[in-house]
């Protein structure tokens, strides 16, 4: 019993990982490469609400200037002017 628990429970944390999109294409010409966020990162609440991951709720222009910029700037690697992201 408590291997068939210990596998449903790795199984729902590791779930919303497996069906992530492995890049996303977004508005105004602009991707974001899931997968490599996934793998350096590490830590999906640095992004999601849970660390399972799923949708970010608030997520669109405001947001992905923010936090997705600061978190750039932070770690001196990615995009953090206009044309580095919107490249259409």
């Amino acid at each position: 019993m408590k291997k068939i628990f210990i596998a449903l429970l790795a199984v729902t944390v590791f779930s919303g990982s497996a069906l992530a999109a492995d890049v996303i294409e977004m508005k105004k010409g602009v991707t974001f490469n899931h997968k490599a966020h996934a793998e350096a990162l590490k830590d999906c609440k640095k992004c999601h609400a849970k660390a399972e991951g799923g949708k970010i709720e608030g997520f669109g222009k405001d947001f992905a200037h923010k936090s997705c910029k600061d978190c750039h700037t932070e770690m001196k690697k990615g995009p953090t002017k206009c044309k580095e992201c919107h490249t259409k």
